[in-house]
């Protein structure tokens, strides 16, 4: 797919020309498509200096026009200007301009009227200071359900209007268009705006939240295909947060596969972003473990906390139930609801915890989908929503989450990976529980899920340096 942006002084009759003859392509041709930037004639120079000086070229008059590949964060190559333009497109596509010069400038003072009132709605919305949301692979089941649930109370407490941006790259625009459409529909109070983006032009401006939800690898993809992917996808979503988004914006990454190896990535991309700022979200397999639990124990799901998920959320992992608590149990000891019992005390039957429990808890996200016939995208929004609110402040200081983060050296774990352990939230931040018991048994299923997240680690490394 060919990919172009145009970018000019808005007056100017030479970026109007090139205008028309992009929208031409864009008509004529299914896979031609151009992004325009219009600037105001006094920001043209600095703008050009800047573009010009980050991407290394020598350019000096409006237009200028370069292309790009999808799916990349990176420089474009550079056309030039309108004459290199028409030179290209002639020799490429056999597409010529037979602009008048009347229509030319006729052209023009459109433009530059329209950049003028977009400047005054871009100083309205300033004052409005809304925060900004951007979802990615944003036509998935998860975006569907997870939308509304952004909106409910206690997600976003006292916070302004959300400016909701949705993201899938490569995906179709009509049904982007469709679901921004559908969402405007809900005419949900604190919604500001929502937006729909299918390239990676404006993704992650401003952004203040980010919910990473892409899983879209084929099952039957080799695991070096599937890496590249990754590597490729994340490198550049870094790179961009690095270059877009605010200082203070969380990244939560959710999904099924290679979770903790995207977050990395991401890492790696944003160095001048507090790593505390990057987190993969474990509670929907932790909520999955609790919902055994609670089956065995003839209680309900929420009757469970403080199950700890340690490891490699996304592959090997193991559930620690040392601090999980049960409310409501009818045991032979039975006390006021509000008064919790150890777990490990209320199961008595161990063989079914060293084994069909962690049977149970590996297959049930497949074995939903199975029936379903979609992936478990109800609980995996239950989990980003948990997540959300705990980083807001709505949850007990006292509870215990699984998260996964970025390893420091923590319980011996090595550092540069991110791994999944047991954490408290208070005031926005959440801080490691160090207060853990870690058995020979539990060290041993750790170092493990080290040792794949490093497998994984390694082989981007070597995908990245085999793209580069």
């Amino acid at each position: 797919m060919a990919k172009f942006v145009l970018a000019g002084k808005a007056d100017c009759p030479y970026y109007a020309k090139a205008e028309l003859l992009a929208d031409l392509l864009e008509r004529s041709l299914p896979n031609f498509r151009i992004h325009k930037i219009s600037i105001h004639p006094r920001d043209w120079k600095e703008w050009l200096e800047s573009t010009c000086k980050t991407n290394a070229w020598k350019h000096e008059q409006s237009p200028i026009i370069w292309r790009e590949l999808i799916d990349r964060g990176g420089k474009g190559m550079l056309l030039g200007g309108f004459s290199d333009f028409l030179e290209h497109v002639q020799g490429y596509y056999g597409i010529t301009s037979d602009m008048s010069t009347e229509l030319m400038l006729k052209v023009a003072a459109e433009n530059l009227r329209t950049r003028e009132l977009c400047e005054e709605e871009e100083v309205h919305s300033s004052l409005i200071a809304p925060l900004h949301i951007w979802i990615s692979s944003a036509l998935n089941q998860t975006c569907y359900i997870l939308v509304p649930m952004l909106f409910t109370p206690g997600v976003f407490p006292e916070a302004p209007p959300i400016s909701l941006h949705l993201l899938d790259v490569g995906g179709d625009e009509e049904e982007m268009q469709g679901l921004r459409m559908e969402i405007e529909d809900l005419a949900l109070p604190q919604l500001h705006q929502v937006t729909g983006h299918t390239d990676l032009d404006q993704a992650f401006q401003q952004a203040h939240v980010i919910i990473l939800l892409d899983d879209s690898w084929s099952d039957g993809e080799k695991e070096e295909s599937t890496a590249r992917k990754v590597a490729d996808r994340y490198r550049g979503y870094g790179q961009l947060i690095e270059q877009r988004a605010h200082e203070n914006v969380v990244a939560i990454v959710a999904g099924d596969s290679l979770v903790s190896l995207k977050c990395s990535l991401l890492l790696e991309n944003a160095p001048s972003i507090d790593s505390s700022r990057f987190v993969v979200m474990a509670t929907q397999l932790e909520y999955e473990a609790r919902a055994h639990i609670a089956k065995k124990l003839n209680v309900k799901t929420a009757d469970v906390s403080d199950v700890i998920v340690w490891g490699n959320i996304s592959g090997i992992s193991q559930v620690d139930l040392q601090r999980a608590k049960v409310f409501n149990y009818q045991g032979a000891i039975c006390g006021p609801s509000h008064l919790p019992q150890p777990v490990l005390e209320m199961i008595y039957e161990r063989k079914w915890l060293e084994s069909e429990f962690e049977s149970l808890v590996n297959l049930q996200r497949g074995t939903v989908a199975s029936k379903t016939q979609r992936p478990t995208a109800i609980s995996a929004t239950n989990g980003i929503i948990a997540v959300l609110k705990a980083l807001n402040g709505k949850t007990s200081t006292e509870e215990v989450f699984s998260l996964g983060i970025l390893s420091t050296g923590q319980f011996n774990i090595p550092t540069g990976i991110v791994f999944s352990m047991p954490v408290r939230f208070g005031n926005g931040q959440w801080s490691v529980l160090s207060d853990v018991t870690i058995g020979d048994k539990l060290m041993a299923r750790m170092q493990i899920s080290a040792d794949q997240l490093k497998t994984e680690k390694d082989l981007a490394t070597r995908t990245i340096k085999s793209i580069t």
